[in-house]
């Protein structure tokens, strides 16, 4: 909602000296987002008059058409002659009044006029459009052409209304009222402590039955249709100057007197109007529900086809106007036109007015519906005040008769279903409670009556709401009123105080840790969104069986692309990847924790209640329907693992390190990852490693990663040799047996042997290094595989792999003999179990 200050003076007795930003404070203080203050003419200078067109000559020879005019300004220039002044422009004539920059302006843009020599003539000044004043819309390209009545000489500047500042708001759907220049006047006023001068405060006609026919067939969608007639309006009638520039100011475009005034008075009140031509309304005005397929034609020219949920303004031939969307091409206000004949101007000289009130949930679907937002449906959708429909009508009325020369017909249409005024039960310290801060009754009562509210009571407080905040249902929303008005800037700061023992849980602390552990081995983590289609499974050579392709789809998905929710965090991943590479990142290496979808089709859900709250076991139920959703993590890498520098030769990233992804993560949750050669899915097969635990003395597979398989690869348009890693985190987290040990530090000495073992290439490294850590007993700290050799010396088939072994004892210095004797043992083991053989004996 644009607001020009100069309008909501009108409204409030604002102090001379506050400026826009004054407002703005005041207004952000109260709970109002004030987005922007709009300077307009900050920049502008005189002497800028308006002047009257004398002559023009055209100017021949030129590319373009040029004119030489000859324009009387009065006394503005000094001396009273006609100013010469050359313009292109083409849509005014001798004797038009115009809007004239003489030497020595300043025009918006640092725009300077100065008398120069120009397509062969002295120019002294511009006549002026109004996109050069600023005056910003879309009618204002060409040259202003002024109503004969304004003087010569006049200033324009103030003419115009120029200079001004315009607060732009940005209304929250829960304060709607404030979509008009009443509701933030009421605002304001509250703001300052001053008193508001309501513009809906008008003298209404009482109903009666010479009015307009109407029958509303629908009272739930209309409860209130207020109709008046004018007739004998002047077609010939524009709108003056001040209608338009506050018309302009608030961000709409002025169109004709009818309409313009329509817009005005929502603007002014905040109730949406239309004007039907009388002369092409056919029989009553009826208010009903459209049949299911009917057909209308929209003011935009636009053929729709409607909904039987749509309501709809008719009269004997069918709809004339979408209710509180917009109306019907059949019943437009026409626009002025002479005939070339008769020289008569023809146009709308009655109107039929109507102010109704709609159901806010009916407009706003069929808004919706017909993808036709307008001024009219924001406002019903929010909530329009149904009380100010008869003086919303009568505004409009009296400004009909006073620019348009028309007269108001004596009948008066109301119909109004009449309802309750909706009350509000709340303890008169509730406000207190909820702040923390002791208000006291009459600060709460004050404020209350403040936004409108009428209040008895003492204890408990029975508050009758005003027709204009259709938001405040509850005593909350009460308490809120109270808390804004109060100042949300008094309110003391507290923190919470949780009780002992309720931080976060296991699988909280497991989450974190990994997310710090992926972070700090250099990965950087990328959230997604948890959707995905059902291509994306094709795209990883999933088998048309695999489990991961079993989704739970959405009722109401945010693209009918991804209607599904995940079953596995690589497609996120891996789009954000190629993503990335394609802005020129190609050093990567991401990582993410998050939830998977696992459907139940056992599981099903109830419908809960809607006229109560739902009981403890209906909740429980409808938890316990909820898919299972198991906590995943998962990284992607592509490009370099390692730079290159001074300090050495890079390396591309590869297999081996999505499988230390996985180890670095199992560490964390405290688990023994059992690494061992795979195949799956999107993986390539030679380079797919199979992540696994041990639980319950059974072995699980978790995850697996290694290298994308190169069809993956060329699907998803990601860079070669990508590798990828997935495991389940909470199955992780079940290997663990007991809470996570810290290291034990021992400050006696280690002692270190190295073994070299030669075994058959297809034994994996993993069950020789099970089968030495076995042996070795408990005095084994640490074992890692350092080299792995294959060639002739050691036979065909043949591998050798050498390993670190780290002893060490918690009370003692270990002696040579105990290191070597847990060696042998470590080394018999393995020759047992894989068959190795010391290499070298």
């Amino acid at each position: 909602m644009r607001v020009p200050l100069s309008w909501l003076r009108e409204y409030v007795d604002l102090p001379a000296t506050e400026s826009g930003r004054d407002v703005q404070a005041k207004l952000i203080d109260v709970g109002l987002e004030v987005e922007t203050v709009e300077q307009l003419g900050g920049d502008l200078k005189g002497p800028l008059v308006v002047g009257q067109v004398l002559t023009i000559e055209e100017l021949e020879g030129f590319k373009k058409p040029i004119r030489f005019c000859t324009v009387d300004v009065g006394q503005a220039n000094g001396t009273g002659e006609p100013q010469e002044i050359v313009c292109g422009a083409r849509n005014f004539s001798e004797g038009d009044k115009v809007v004239v920059a003489l030497p020595g302006a300043l025009l918006p843009g640092d725009f300077a006029i100065a008398a120069r020599k120009t397509y062969g003539r002295n120019s002294h000044g511009m006549i002026c459009s109004g996109d050069e004043l600023g005056m910003g819309d879309d009618s204002s390209h060409g040259i202003i052409v002024l109503p004969p009545e304004h003087g010569v000489g006049t200033d324009a500047i103030e003419l115009l209304q120029l200079v001004d500042e315009v607060l732009d708001i940005a209304v929250t759907p829960d304060r709607g009222y404030c979509l008009s220049m009443r509701g933030v006047a009421r605002e304001t006023a509250i703001a300052y402590g001053l008193p508001l001068r309501d513009p809906a405060l008008l003298d209404v006609p009482a109903p009666n039955s010479f009015g307009y026919a109407v029958k509303v067939s629908d009272a739930i969608g209309c409860d209130r249709f207020v109709a008046r007639t004018v007739t004998g309006l002047d077609p010939e009638s524009r709108s003056p100057i001040w209608l338009r520039r506050r018309l302009q100011k608030a961000g709409m475009r002025p169109i004709s007197l009818a309409v313009d005034i329509t817009n005005y008075v929502m603007l002014e009140l905040g109730q949406p109007l239309h004007a039907y031509d009388r002369s092409r309304v056919n029989g009553p005005i009826g208010v009903r529900r459209a049949a299911q397929g009917e057909k209308f034609t929209t003011l935009d020219g636009a053929h729709r086809a409607l909904d039987s949920e749509d309501l709809v303004i008719t009269d004997d031939r069918g709809p004339i106007g979408l209710a509180g969307v917009m109306g019907g091409a059949n019943t437009e206000i026409a626009d002025s036109e002479t005939d070339p004949e008769t020289g008569e101007v023809r146009g709308t000289t009655e109107v039929v007015i109507e102010a109704a009130h709609f159901d806010p949930v009916t407009i706003a679907r069929t808004a919706r519906r017909h993808k036709l937002s307008s001024e009219a449906s924001k406002r019903f959708e929010r909530g329009v005040d149904p009380q100010a429909a008869a003086a919303a009508a009568q505004r409009t009325v009296d400004l009909l008769v006073l620019l348009a020369g028309g007269t108001a017909e004596a009948g008066v249409t109301e119909i109004v279903a009449q309802s309750a005024p909706r009350t509000v039960t709340m303890a008169a310290d509730h406000p207190d409670r909820v702040a923390g801060v002791d208000y006291g009754r009459e600060t709460v009562v004050r404020r209350l009556q403040d936004v409108g509210c009428d209040v008895v009571g003492q204890d408990e407080l029975v508050v009758t709401v005003p027709t204009w905040r259709p938001d405040l249902n509850e005593p909350n929303d009460l308490a809120e009123e109270v808390i804004r008005l109060e100042g949300y800037e008094n309110l003391p700061s507290t923190l919470p105080k949780p009780p002992a023992g309720r931080g976060l849980t296991e699988r909280q602390r497991l989450h974190r840790r990994v997310g710090r552990a992926l972070a700090g081995a250099g990965y950087v983590e990328a959230l997604n969104y948890p959707f995905i289609g059902d291509q994306v499974f094709d795209q990883l050579g999933l088998e048309k069986d695999d489990e991961l392709r079993r989704v739970v789809k959405l009722v109401n998905p945010l693209s009918d692309e991804e209607p599904a929710l995940r079953t596995t965090l690589l497609p996120g991943l891996l789009s954000a990847l190629r993503r990335n590479h394609g802005r020129g990142s190609h050093d990567l290496a991401l990582f993410e924790t998050g939830l998977v979808f696992r459907p139940d089709e056992a599981r099903t859900a109830a419908r809960l209640p809607a006229d109560r709250r739902p009981t403890d076991e209906e909740i429980a139920h409808l938890d316990n329907a909820l898919p299972a959703q198991p906590r995943h993590a998962a990284v992607v890498l592509s490009g370099a693992r390692e730079q290159a520098g001074w300090w050495g030769k890079g390396r591309p990233a590869d297999w081996a390190d999505a499988i230390q992804a996985a180890r670095t993560v199992a560490a964390e949750a405290g688990a023994e990852l059992i690494v061992a050669n795979g195949q799956y899915g999107p993986w390539h097969p030679g380079r797919c490693a199979t992540l696994s635990v041990a639980v319950d003395g059974e072995q699980r597979v978790i995850g697996h990663a290694g290298e994308l398989h190169p069809r993956v690869v060329k699907a998803l348009g990601l860079p070669e040799r990508s590798c990828a890693m997935e495991l389940d985190l909470d199955q992780l987290a079940a290997a663990v047996q007991g809470p996570l040990q810290a290291p034990r530090i021992s400050t006696f000495p280690v002692a270190t042997q190295d073994v070299a073992l030669v075994v058959a290439s297809e034994v994996p490294a993993t069950e020789v290094e099970a089968a030495l850590r076995a042996g070795a007993g408990e005095l084994l700290e640490s074992i890692r595989l350092f080299d792995v050799f294959t060639g002739e010396q050691l036979g065909e088939g043949k591998k050798s792999l050498a390993y670190a072994l780290r002893f060490r004892a918690a009370d003692r210095t270990l002696t040579v003999e105990e290191a070597s004797a847990a060696r042998d043992t470590a080394i018999a083991l393995a020759t047992e179990r894989t068959g190795a053989v010391l290499r070298g004996a």
